[in-house]
């Protein structure tokens, strides 16, 4: 029976850890309807997730722009079509890469933080002390992140897909030569609205993962199995949130494109 007792163990334990889950995210949905709105806060976190991921993002979608262009040229030229290297960079860029890559981007650097100052506050008891106070920790801590992740994320991806087109026009046309009017003439007749708002959605939702992984792993970071105690344990629950949103962004991002293209 040890065998079958310990399978009704871990059963038990990941159905709990999906309801806790999913209450951590309904009231944090219900903490953005709450007043008085913390508007201040939430200025704050954009700053934060938003603002201070700037750099990374930019040099991210240019060199990955920069790769495409090579890459692109070099395929395109066996078939005679170098032409429609803008198209191919575009494309890739606004329905897949710039999504994915600004997602996993920001778990890695803004993420990875929210994850580590929640379970720190957890730890040190801050979010005890919130409670005994009457402050409702959901709508004073969690929103704001909620909130100002789902801001960021998508005005980031944007960004990532500007730069990282005129990364592959840097490599490519400057570079290797394509043809100027060729590479945009090419990306207007093929790039469609629905390419644009497939980027878009899947920006929204791989930034409700990332917040919603993230700051639920902080949170309840003293429940979650063999975590340990102390820094110890909100090292090893950080290093299980980024791998479980960027592993959560990958299967949905098959799933929307799937669903939506």
């Amino acid at each position: 029976m040890g065998p079958i007792a310990r399978l009704g163990e871990y059963t038990l334990y990941y159905l709990y850890d999906l309801g806790r889950m999913g209450k951590f995210l309904f009231f944090a949905v219900r903490g953005l309807f709450a007043r008085p709105f913390r508007l201040v806060e939430v200025l704050r976190q954009v700053r934060l997730i938003g603002a201070n991921s700037f750099v990374v993002i930019f040099f991210t979608a240019a060199f990955t722009g920069m790769v495409l262009g090579v890459q692109g040229y070099y395929t395109l030229r066996k078939f005679g079509s170098e032409g429609a290297l803008g198209s191919a960079v575009a494309l890739t860029l606004i329905r897949e890469l710039g999504p994915v890559l600004t997602a996993l981007m920001v778990t890695g650097r803004a993420g990875s933080a929210m994850c580590a100052e929640i379970g720190i506050m957890r730890n040190s008891e801050q979010l005890d002390a919130l409670v005994c106070m009457g402050v409702d920790p959901f709508r004073y801590l969690i929103s704001p992140k909620v909130l100002a992740t789902l801001l960021s994320v998508p005005v980031l991806t944007q960004i990532f897909t500007l730069v990282g087109i005129y990364g592959g026009y840097l490599s490519g046309v400057i570079l290797l030569g394509v043809n100027p009017g060729a590479y945009f003439s090419g990306m207007e007749q093929s790039v469609l609205n629905q390419d644009i708002n497939l980027g878009i959605i899947k920006s929204f939702v791989f930034a409700l993962i990332i917040v919603w992984v993230c700051a639920a792993k902080g949170f309840y970071v003293h429940e979650i199995r063999n975590a340990g105690f102390g820094a110890e344990g909100v090292s090893r629950v950080t290093t299980q949130a980024v791998v479980l949103s960027s592993i959560a962004v990958l299967i949905w991002d098959y799933l929307l494109t799937a669903l939506l293209l």
